[in-house]
């Protein structure tokens, strides 16, 4: 059975990946605004992931004993002065997401709860990874500056990421061919 401490940052992170689902969902629709539906597809694509985050913390509740609570959610943020501000928050967002990450870490081996390990040993990996792609992206995006070529370039390249199979966001998922 996982302890009440642990088991309440788990349903506070379940809320902090269900708001990067929100999030990314957001920056998706800012760049679909702005005909830049590469980046879109991408940012549509790291929402599915987090909401893949959200259940691995509520499915390791569950598995635990643990009591799923479903905090309140909040909007973030819903719009951008520029494609590079929104990769800057996108890169800031998976750094705070490591930190609570690296909170849940302490929580666990402090309440000496090894079984809670693995799962959060996985996250701390997914979050170099993370971290690394927005990062580079928003590093690119200083690079481009104010030349829209480069700009529609990156557009094209970031439009090649591939949804995992069955994604719901996936716009082959549900409409008809």
């Amino acid at each position: 059975m996982i302890g009440d401490r642990l088991s309440q940052a788990m349903n506070e992170q379940i809320k902090n990946e269900l708001e990067s689902y929100y999030i990314y969902l957001s920056m998706s629709a800012y760049f679909h605004s702005l005909s830049l539906d590469g980046m879109g597809h991408w940012m549509r694509c790291q929402a599915h992931e987090e909401m893949i985050h959200a259940m691995k913390f509520f499915d390791h509740l569950v598995d635990r004993g643990g009591k799923v609570e479903l905090l309140n959610l909040q909007q973030l943020k819903t719009d951008w002065s520029s494609p590079a501000e929104a990769f800057q928050d996108a890169y800031q967002h998976e750094q705070f997401i490591t930190g609570k990450i690296n909170e849940l870490t302490t929580i666990a081996r402090e309440e000496k709860d090894y079984a809670s390990e693995p799962l959060l040993a996985w996250f701390s990996d997914e979050q170099i990874e993370e971290e690394a792609s927005t990062g580079k992206i928003a590093d690119e995006m200083t690079m481009i500056g104010d030349d829209k070529s480069a700009l529609l370039m990156l557009d094209r390249e970031l439009a090649a990421r591939a949804f995992p199979a069955g994604s719901p966001l996936d716009p082959l998922a549900y409409k008809a061919e």
